[in-house]
């Protein structure tokens, strides 16, 4: 946490009020998002219970399990998720344009621009908290193997046509969601507490209602009493009466309400499957009764009868689902009007370019018919991911102070920036066969930054360039500076290159645009002491398709490869072996 984050905290924590914790807003937000509050069931990870889904704010579509542990009702909440979600994510697939990419030629290796679709926008889906996040990971991942009927006849328990293809999209999505700065899926709650500090702590800020609170409290009270409220307050029937925000229920719920609404349900079913039989209570004996015994007229009365009370509690059952679901669906979309309110940050879309690419390239994996994503990444793949997230976080950080004083102002705080005014520019030039200019710029400032001598300072130009430059030496009061870049190629600096005496100039320590570590191998490449290259389906990494033919052939010079890979990679796989320490 930066200084100036504490500062705020302290200072929202004494008057009850969230402070702002940007300008600017640094997240891309959809004109047409699509928001996704799910619930699941207590006791049983990924067990779905119900989710509004939609977007319209004012028409969202709720999907309910009656009995979350019937897998047919599971599955055909997945089978409506699809038809829910799909056709949104599809929507965005054939509004193109055209753009440039740097490929590497297959004869020369050499990298050449190449021009390719991209698409012109692409989908984003916004969840209430970082649970909901996680959800939708482990969605996807328990949805993509899936196999369909079509797919594979003899499978025991077939999932629906479109269950596995929403998979894939969520495991996409979920994946591009843990890229710094992307906004492919957002959490709300994440979203929020970035632009606003609160007076409450980081784990506090993930309640959704307590956050909202604090940044948008009712009339006549402070934040801190109104977040206390959403928190704790409870109805007469012993309810909080601001649900939590999921995927988790409320434990007072499910043990007042919910479970005796699927126990109704439960009864009400197994009824209309004794109906089914002939068999009632109150019918002598537990066999069949004929119709000559019972009356067929009075048998159909007690089909209609069960039929009926099966409905009313299936019903019962969504009307509690969705009084849980509502309050959420509503404060999500009263943070998206908060976050309209902010105006984009002017390196926003840049960071949004980069998840159309995302979303365009998986576009391209569907419908060429690739197999899903891998259970499990090979070394090559995982160390690519980790240097891509590593680079685009510290793009991140520096692209957001660029774009927001008040993020500049903590690391100036940081001792990471300098600003102040030009009281002195001294023009020099190098020494060399052809001079350049060196101008020589002193700066009034307050400023403490952690600079050593000849250290790169950085400035952001007016036409989205960067200027470089290095410390030269401390003054009374100021910091003087050498600019060594930026000016031109010309014996003399292009015009607005130089600032003059007088202007406001801000200098970073840290670079403005980053660049990522040294290219990796291929994944066929990968040495043996990180796996070897990626096995065969089946095999390997967990079973995870990866694409190859089949093992990689071992060389005569790593005798280890074909015993260390193979048995490392099933090995991951087991579970831990049972000692005498396992029992008490």
């Amino acid at each position: 946490m930066s200084l100036i984050t504490t500062l705020a905290r302290m200072e929202a924590a004494g008057d009850g009020h969230a402070r702002p914790g940007a300008t600017v807003r640094h997240r891309h937000l959809a004109e047409r998002p699509l928001v996704l509050v799910p619930l699941t069931t207590a006791g049983e990870a990924g067990a779905p219970l119900g989710a509004l889904v939609g977007t319209d704010r004012e028409a969202p579509r709720l999907l309910v399990v009656a009995q979350p542990r019937d897998r047919d009702l599971r599955f055909a909440f997945l089978a409506d998720l699809a038809d829910a979600m799909l056709p949104y994510f599809e929507a965005y697939g054939d509004d193109v344009e055209a753009a440039e990419r740097s490929e590497a030629d297959p004869e020369t290796g050499k990298k050449v621009k190449v021009e390719v679709e991209l698409c012109a926008d692409a989908p984003q889906l916004l969840v209430p908290s970082a649970a909901g996040v996680e959800y939708v990971r482990l969605l996807g991942r328990s949805m993509r193997f899936r196999r369909t009927a079509e797919q594979d006849p003899d499978t025991p328990y077939p999932a629906p046509p479109r269950v596995p293809l929403l998979g894939r999209w969520l495991t996409h999505i979920g994946e591009r969601a843990r890229v710094p700065g992307s906004s492919l899926l957002l959490a709300m709650t994440q979203v929020l507490a970035r632009h606003w500090t609160t007076g409450q702590s980081n784990l506090e800020d993930q309640h959704l209602g307590a956050l909202l609170a604090w940044i948008d409290p009712p009339p006549g009270t402070t934040g801190a009493e109104a977040a206390l409220r959403a928190e704790l307050a409870r109805g007469a029937d012993g309810l909080l009466t601001t649900p939590p925000a999921g995927p988790a229920t409320d434990p007072a719920f499910d043990n007042r309400r919910l479970a005796p609404a699927i126990a109704r349900y439960d009864a009400a079913r197994a009824e209309v499957l004794d109906a089914a039989r002939g068999r009632f209570e109150g019918d002598p004996g537990a066999g069949t009764v004929p119709p000559e015994a019972s009356g067929a007229g009075s048998a159909r009365a007690r089909q209609h009868a069960a039929h009926e009370a099966l409905r009313a509690a299936e019903r019962e059952v969504r009307e509690l689902v969705a009084s849980q679901l509502r309050p959420t669906w509503d404060a999500v979309w009263h943070g998206v009007d908060l976050l309209r309110a902010l105006p984009e940050g002017g390196r926003v879309a840049d960071r949004w370019k980069r998840d159309r690419w995302s979303y365009t390239a998986h576009r391209d994996r569907v419908r060429a018919g690739e197999p899903p994503q891998p259970k499990r990444d090979d070394a090559v793949t995982a160390a690519q991911k980790l240097s891509a997230r590593e680079t685009a976080q510290a793009q991140l950080d520096a692209q957001e102070a660029l774009d927001d004083p008040l993020v500049m102002a903590g690391r100036r705080l940081a001792g990471e920036a300098f600003a102040g005014e030009v009281s002195e520019v001294l023009m020099t030039y190098t020494e060399a066969k052809v001079p350049r200019p060196r101008p020589l710029l002193t700066i009034r400032t307050e400023d403490r930054p952690y600079l050593e001598e000849h250290a790169k300072v950085y400035r952001a130009l007016a036409d989205g360039r960067t200027q470089t430059g290095e410390f030269v030496a401390y003054e009374p009061g100021a910091l003087v500076v050498r600019v060594t870049g930026g000016m031109g190629r010309g014996k003399t600096p292009e015009p607005g290159s130089v600032p003059d005496k007088g202007d406001r100039v801000c200098w970073t320590l840290f670079e403005h645009a980053p660049r990522g570590g040294p290219e990796l191998p291929d994944p066929e490449h990968t040495p043996w002491t990180h796996g070897g290259p990626p096995v065969a389906s089946g095999a390997g990494a967990g079973g995870a398709d990866t694409g190859d033919s089949g093992p990689a052939p071992v060389r005569a010079f790593e005798p280890a490869a074909a015993a260390v890979a193979p048995v490392a990679a099933l090995a991951a796989d087991q579970p831990d072996p049972v000692t005498s320490e396992d029992f008490l």
